[in-house]
């Protein structure tokens, strides 16, 4: 057994306020040396403030915590790191155009010199087996290996309480796997985790123990293991959660189709070939792949962000393919791409704003081009509450949310237009077990509504839930659309990879 009784951090009454908000109150717990230890809760329960509070980045209003038996107050992060604490956030700070290596070099407080730095990076990643090359530019890694930058940087610093916030949301199954054969690396030398994730599955697998916050406060602290998924989302939300109703659909006529699509690669590096597809009233298809096999050129060419390049997109019959975003969205072709922080919502702007952004064709905002901003603000309120964002209101600034919650309001923001087809990637990502479920009520409802649905995703049991037909993205090839009833995840695994003989789908006339 790894974990000690002996106490490495404690907080005591933490308590936080913000305008209109008590985001902590009276938070006690405590993390113990070589424990990976998970905190649950909400979106807007207060997790994100606590860690920040942990690493410098906020100062608690009440309270006080303790680091190895002395008091511990960072007046900002780097206090923090000198103490011992190293985070890793769950949107990444890297410059695309540098390279591993100095990158790095950026992110830490005291640098080795530049010829030393290379082979420590070497070392480090070698000795937690999370393989780097320091020379290879940011632009070219995946998810999962910019990750790796952030932690190996955290691990040169010689954490002893590593806080990682959501770290395999962006991941595929087997860097998930990879990261927590780190983890448990980590936890046999003594270091500490503390482990935010809404991935209940791998908490009850991985974590030892786990403090829940409801609405600010510690609701108890349990061993995971000894507990179901389902009945850690209720100690979350305080309430049991009801499966989502996939009931009164009835697919009618091809609402989307596609053909021929092709685009050129985007930063990500995977052109879309040839990809084709239809989806009709009342249906959801799934596509599922792996990070970086063209979801993201693909939801960007169907957005009309990259319109122009060879291929066919009709909406009811309606040859939407020169046109560009907006006329696609008057038409009734909406999307939310998987970037909520800077593509699908500005962080600087408010709630408001961000809700006039994309809504104010549909939603009539702007008459003549004038903006109507209570008209804008009552669209906003719409949103927040229909989907339960957690916020003071709607002019707080995008930035200022949980990633959860602006998922919310990213996601509600384009169902409450009433498309008449909707593109999704990511919707689920990040956000807790009742947000999820919600979310996916909601994408369900739309189509019980009439509207063509696309949802995008890595989650495969989310796809298996939500899905009417499920088809494989793979380098940038489409497989032909199967039923997804009976649908097995060895067949799943094998049109992921690509290894299954697929046909590519060509949608008829």
């Amino acid at each position: 057994m790894r974990v000690t009784t002996t106490e490495l951090f404690r907080a005591e009454g933490l308590g936080k306020t913000y305008p209109g908000v008590r985001a902590n109150d009276d938070v006690s717990f405590s993390v113990r040396p070589g424990e990976i230890h998970a905190l649950l809760g909400e979106n807007g329960a207060g997790k994100s403030t606590l860690v920040k509070m942990i690493y410098g980045l906020v100062r608690p209003d009440a309270g006080r915590m303790r680091l190895g038996g002395a008091a511990h107050a960072p007046a900002d992060p780097r206090a923090a790191r000198a103490a011992g604490v190293g985070m890793v956030f769950q949107h990444f700070s890297l410059f695309d155009a540098l390279s591993v290596a100095e990158n790095v070099a950026l992110g830490m407080d005291a640098p080795p010199p530049r010829r030393q730095l290379p082979p420590r990076i070497a070392e480090v990643s070698a000795a937690y087996g999370l393989p780097l090359d320091p020379a290879r530019r940011i632009a070219g890694l995946s998810a999962g290996e910019r990750q790796r930058v952030e932690i190996v940087r955290c691990l040169l610093g010689e954490p002893r309480l590593l806080i990682m916030d959501e770290p395999t949301s962006v991941l595929t199954p087997q860097e998930a796997e990879i990261l927590f054969a780190t983890l448990r690396k980590l936890a046999a030398r003594g270091t500490a985790v503390l482990y935010i994730s809404h991935k209940l599955d791998e908490i009850r697998t991985h974590c030892d123990r786990a403090t829940i916050l409801r609405q600010g406060r510690v609701v108890g602290t349990v061993s995971p293991g000894e507990h179901t998924a389902r009945a850690l989302a209720a100690m979350m939300v305080g309430a049991e959660m009801r499966p989502v109703d996939r009931s009164g659909r009835q697919a009618g006529d091809a609402v989307l189709v596609v053909r021929g699509l092709t685009s050129a690669p985007g930063h990500a590096g995977t052109a879309l070939r040839d990809v084709g597809f239809a989806v009709r009233a009342g249906e959801i298809l799934g596509i599922g792949g792996v990070a970086g096999n063209g979801q993201e050129e693909l939801i960007a060419a169907l957005s009309g962000e990259t319109a122009g390049r060879p291929g066919t997109v009709l909406l009811s019959g309606a040859d939407l393919s020169a046109l560009g975003p907006e006329p696609r969205r008057r038409a009734g072709l909406l999307a939310a791409p998987e970037d909520r922080l800077g593509h699908a919502a500005v962080p600087e702007m408010s709630l408001t704003d961000n809700a006039l952004l994309t809504g104010a064709t549909r939603q009539r905002l702007a008459p003549r081009g004038v903006i109507d901003h209570a008209a804008a603000r009552a669209f906003a309120r719409r949103i927040i509450a229909a989907f339960d964002v957690r916020t003071p209101g709607p002019g707080t600034p995008a930035a200022s949310l949980s990633g959860g919650n602006l998922q919310k309001f990213v996601i509600g923001r384009e169902i409450l237009q009433d498309p008449r087809a909707l593109v999704v990637n990511q919707p689920t990502w990040g956000v807790d077990a009742g947000a999820a479920a919600a979310i996916r009520q909601a994408l369900l409802d739309l189509a019980r509504r009439g509207a063509a649905v696309v949802v995008i995703s890595q989650d495969l049991d989310e796809l298996l839930e939500l899905s009417d037909r499920f088809a494989a993205l793979n380098a940038g090839r489409l497989s032909a659309p199967v039923p997804t009833e009976g649908l097995t995840i060895e067949r799943i695994g094998l049109m992921l990879g690509g290894a299954h003989g697929m046909e590519v789908a060509h949608v008829a006339a």
